[in-house]
């Protein structure tokens, strides 16, 4: 039994060895990114402070990637993570976004924050700092709104 145990050991670490030849690519773009929200949206300094540090690791182009991230099959999960983040929501490129998905988006940011949805419980657990308070939650959800005030005054013929 315990020759068996071994064997298994064994093939358990060289499977996990050989997966860390398998990594998925990073998220890193370090260029300009004309197509940011702020370079849409008047941002005010604390409201990109809130955001680079509780979403854009999953909502920009831009991953601030922790240690762990370098074992693999944690690196698949957290890339998972990423991609579906940036599916969802893009920080990067949301310029590029209709004014009606670009308002919808908006309106989900704030629907999210006001239910506790973001940022996702498994990234606070770790990353302590990407908590909000409730004082952060309503500068976000503040400038979200009257952001989204902004855009419908802005679009208003295309909306329609």
């Amino acid at each position: 039994m315990k020759k068996y145990f071994k064997i298994g050991f064994l093939i358990l670490l060289g499977a996990l060895l050989v997966l860390q030849f398998f990594r998925p690519k990073k998220n890193i773009d370090k260029g300009p990114q004309p197509n940011a929200i702020a370079q849409l949206l008047p941002m005010p300094d604390s409201v990109t402070s809130i955001l680079k540090t509780a979403c854009y690791d999953c909502h920009s182009n831009n991953t601030v990637y922790p240690w762990y991230a370098e074992i693999m099959p944690l690196g698949w999960f957290i890339n998972n993570h990423v991609v579906e983040g940036k599916r969802e929501l893009n920080f990067d490129l949301f310029g590029t976004y209709t004014p009606k998905r670009a308002l919808k988006k908006l309106e989900e940011v704030t629907h999210e924050i006001e239910e506790g949805a973001m940022p996702l419980s498994s990234y606070t657990k770790i990353h302590r700092n990407a908590v909000l308070s409730a004082t952060q939650k309503k500068l976000v959800i503040d400038w979200a709104n009257s952001s989204i005030d902004s855009l419908k005054r802005k679009f208003k013929d295309t909306l329609k």
